[in-house]
C-alpha cells in the first residue's frame, strides 16, 4: 500500500502543478501587479533589478479597470514614475528625484504638475497618497518590466498554445487514422504514405518550415505546431482501429444497420479514447516545448507577448553576468509545466496497460 502511494506521488504533484498553473492562467490579472496588456509597462530606471527589489512610485491618477480588463489586461497606461526621493513644492507641483545607486549621485530630476482631476483639493497630504512602495517579487527585466507579472502571463501563453495545438493535431490525426484503419485499401495506402512523409521530417524542422511559411505570430504558432504533431496520433488511431474493427461489437453494429459514421464515432472511437488522451498529454508537453523553442529562435510568439521561450532568448547571456534569475525563473516554470504533463501521460499509460 505504501509502495503504491509513493509511486503516485509524481502523479499527485503533476495534477497539483497543472491545476495551479491553470488557475493562475485564468485569473492572471487578478494576481499580477502590472495589469496592462502583456504586462508591458516599461521603466528603464528600474531595469534588471534582482528579486525582492522595492521602489517608491508616484502615480498621478489611478486608472479604473472594468471586469474585461481583469481577464485580458488594460490598454490604459498609468502615469507612473519610479522615485528615490521627492519634494512637495506646493499643492499642485511635485519634484521627484532619482539617484545612481553605484555612484550615489542624482541622475534624474523631474517636476510634475498634479492634474486637476486628481481630487487633491489643494491638500499636501493627498499628494502623498499617490506615492507608494512596490515590491517586485521576481525582480525586473532588462526593460524594467515586472518579471513576476510576465512570468504569470507566460503560463497563459503556454497553456493556450498547448491546448490549441493538441486540438488541431487530434482533429487531423483522429479523422485520418479512423478513415485509414477502417476502410483500408487504396485510401489506407494514400494516408499511410502521407503519414510516412510527415513522419520522416524532424518535428522541429517541420514546425520551423511551417512557421516561416505561415508567418510569425501568436496564432500562427497554434497552426504550425498543430500541423506538425498529428502524425503520431494518426498512426496510433489507425493501429487501434485495425484491431478494433474485427471485434464482435462492430459486426453487430453493421448487422443492425448502423452507418459507418456511427460505427466509427459512437462505437470504435470511445474504445480507443484512453490511448488518445495519453498521447494528448504527451503532445501537450511537446507543444509547449516547441513553442518555447520557436520563440527562442525568434519565429514564435513575438514581443511584447510574454513567452517563456522569448524571455530565455532575451536574457540567456546574463546567466554569467550576475542576473541569472532572468533566465532561471522562466526556465523553472517551463520545466515544471512540461514535466507535469509528461508524468501525467506516463501515469495514464501505466493505468491503461
Amino acid at each position: 500500500m505504501l509502495t503504491q502511494t509513493i509511486k503516485k506521488i509524481p502523479f499527485y504533484i503533476s495534477i497539483f502543478t497543472i491545476s495551479l498553473f491553470l488557475f493562475l492562467s485564468i485569473f492572471s490579472y487578478f494576481i499580477i501587479p502590472d495589469k496592462t496588456t502583456n504586462a508591458n509597462s516599461i521603466n528603464l530606471i528600474i531595469k534588471s533589478k534582482k528579486p525582492g527589489f522595492k521602489k517608491m512610485f508616484f502615480e498621478n491618477v489611478s486608472p479604473e479597470y472594468n471586469l474585461k480588463d481583469f481577464f485580458f489586461g488594460s490598454n490604459i497606461q498609468n502615469e507612473s514614475y519610479a522615485i528615490d526621493d521627492y519634494e512637495i513644492i506646493n499643492d499642485t507641483i511635485l519634484k521627484i528625484i532619482n539617484y545612481d545607486d553605484a555612484n550615489n549621485s542624482m541622475i534624474d530630476e523631474k517636476i510634475i504638475v498634479i492634474k486637476s482631476d486628481s481630487n487633491l483639493h489643494n491638500n499636501v497630504h493627498n499628494i502623498k497618497q499617490f506615492i507608494n512602495e512596490k515590491k517586485f517579487i521576481f525582480g525586473t527585466d532588462i526593460y524594467g518590466r515586472d518579471l513576476f507579472s510576465r512570468i504569470i502571463l507566460g503560463i497563459r501563453v503556454s497553456l493556450s498554445i498547448g491546448l490549441m495545438a493538441v486540438i488541431i493535431s487530434n482533429l487531423i490525426g483522429i479523422i485520418l487514422g479512423l478513415l485509414s484503419g477502417y476502410y483500408g485499401g487504396y485510401l489506407d495506402k494514400i494516408i499511410v504514405w502521407i503519414i510516412n512523409v510527415f513522419w520522416s521530417i524532424p518535428t522541429l524542422l517541420l514546425v520551423i518550415a511551417l512557421s516561416l511559411a505561415i508567418g510569425k505570430g501568436f496564432w500562427q504558432v497554434y497552426i504550425a505546431i498543430g500541423l506538425s504533431i498529428w502524425v503520431d496520433v494518426a498512426r496510433l488511431v489507425r493501429g487501434k482501429v485495425i484491431s478494433e474493427k474485427n471485434n464482435d461489437y462492430v459486426f453487430s453494429s453493421k448487422v443492425l444497420g448502423y452507418n459507418d459514421f456511427k460505427i466509427l464515432f459512437n462505437n470504435i472511437l470511445p474504445n480507443i479514447l484512453p490511448s488518445i488522451l495519453i498521447f494528448s498529454a504527451a503532445n501537450f508537453a511537446s507543444s509547449i516545448l516547441l513553442e518555447s523553442g520557436l520563440s527562442f529562435l525568434g519565429i514564435g510568439s513575438q514581443p511584447p507577448t510574454p513567452s517563456w521561450g522569448y524571455m530565455i532568448k532575451e536574457n540567456y547571456q546574463y546567466i554569467i553576468f550576475g542576473n541569472s534569475y532572468l533566465i532561471i525563473i522562466p526556465s523553472i516554470f517551463l520545466i515544471s509545466l512540461v514535466l507535469s504533463f509528461y508524468y501525467l501521460s506516463n501515469y495514464l499509460a501505466s493505468k491503461n496497460n
